[in-house]
């Protein structure tokens, strides 16, 4: 099976890194799927986005990801977002409150945790 490297990094620290069949994210110009073998490229990430993570072991890493790039070689996927939050940390109550914050930004962060978390908006 062939894989490829990713790093998922937010400004603060490195949320997860390891070996993967296929990445999802969103950038600003759609959603774009990476599996190994990809061309290079480069995207910016739009705020309030998911990334998602197939690892070889069959999970999958779910992350909202706000602002930042995603960059592709032949052998590696990163992720370097602004600030980023791996689904399992995400406190959906507090997320849910955000929903209603008068900062479009804010709302949209909201929203990205809690599609990341697997909640419904």
């Amino acid at each position: 099976m062939a894989e490829i490297s990713v790093e998922l990094v937010a400004v603060e620290r490195r949320l997860w890194s390891g070996q993967a069949t296929f990445v999802v994210a969103q950038t600003t110009e759609g959603e774009i799927g990476i599996m190994p073998g990809h061309e290079p490229v480069l995207g910016q990430l739009v705020e309030g986005g998911v990334v998602k993570v197939n690892t070889t072991d069959g999970s999958v890493v779910v992350a909202a990801v706000h602002g930042g790039f995603l960059s592709v070689t032949n052998e590696r996927v990163s992720v370097l977002a602004e600030s980023a939050e791996l689904a399992e940390e995400i406190n959906v109550e507090e997320a849910r409150a955000a929903l209603g914050h008068e900062d479009e930004a804010e709302r949209a962060k909201a929203t990205a945790r809690l599609r990341a978390a697997g909640q419904s908006v």
